[in-house]
């Protein structure tokens, strides 16, 4: 595999109007590198898809839900590497060339950042302890930017289509092809998600739901008690 870029940089959004032009501008210099931008909106009501126009190479719509956008992004893609990425996440600088360059370098078919969150130090402490687990599971989150090469991304099956915990489920396919490429060079989350209803009602939450998804619990269900149902279809 070539250690130039080669990677196509997927974003599923919604209702994303206020942040997707900055988040779209922060990722120009890869796309001056030769890095694809799709930008898969799940049917934004705000205006999201226009604004992203000018600073993506494809702007496509698709069904609500991560899953059914990440996977519409990857049918456009032209790369060899898929790189998934939420709206409120920062790349490093380099993240194209540190991909491509540990994936060739490893053997490996897929990876993770670590992540930090921003918005103060109980969000930094969440974020070491999610790199830690990370490391530990072989299991990556969505919000630690991973990335995947075509062919392994296809051996999945892709994203499994259920309403929540799909990278977790993602995770565990690509575990089957290996372990992940853990990258110490962090992307950057924001820690709006957390604030919104309180950080520490947000981290035992995630904890309940994760432990729900992992004794059997339907992902239809933990997105409901999440509050968030995409619609079904």
């Amino acid at each position: 595999m070539s250690t130039s870029p080669q990677l196509s940089i997927i974003m599923p959004v919604l209702n994303e109007a206020a942040t997707i032009e900055a988040a779209l501008a922060a990722l120009q210099p890869h796309r001056a590198r030769g890095t694809e931008i799709i930008v898969v909106d799940g049917g934004s009501s705000d205006g999201t898809r226009a604004r992203a126009q000018a600073g993506a190479d494809i702007v496509v719509t698709a069904s609500r839900g991560r899953a059914a956008q990440m996977n519409a992004g990857a049918a456009h893609a032209r790369r060899e590497i898929l790189l998934f990425l939420h709206a409120d996440t920062q790349l490093p600088q380099n993240a194209d060339g540190l991909i491509a360059k540990g994936l060739a370098s490893s053997g490996r078919q897929w990876g993770r950042f670590d992540v930090r969150i921003t918005g103060g130090p109980l969000l930094a402490l969440i974020g070491m302890l999610m790199n830690i687990r990370s490391r530990m599971t072989g299991i990556a989150t969505g919000d630690q930017a991973i990335f995947v090469t075509r062919d392994a991304f296809h051996a999945a099956l892709g994203f499994p289509q259920i309403a929540l915990m799909e990278d977790i489920a993602f995770s565990a396919r690509l575990k089957r092809l290996g372990r992940p490429l853990c990258l110490t060079e962090r992307v950057t989350t924001s820690g709006r998600r957390w604030h919104k209803h309180g950080v520490l009602p947000t981290v035992f939450l995630m904890w309940r739901l994760r432990l729900a998804y992992f004794l059997g619990t339907e992902p239809a269900v933990l997105a409901r008690r999440y509050g968030y149902a995409p619609p079904e279809g």
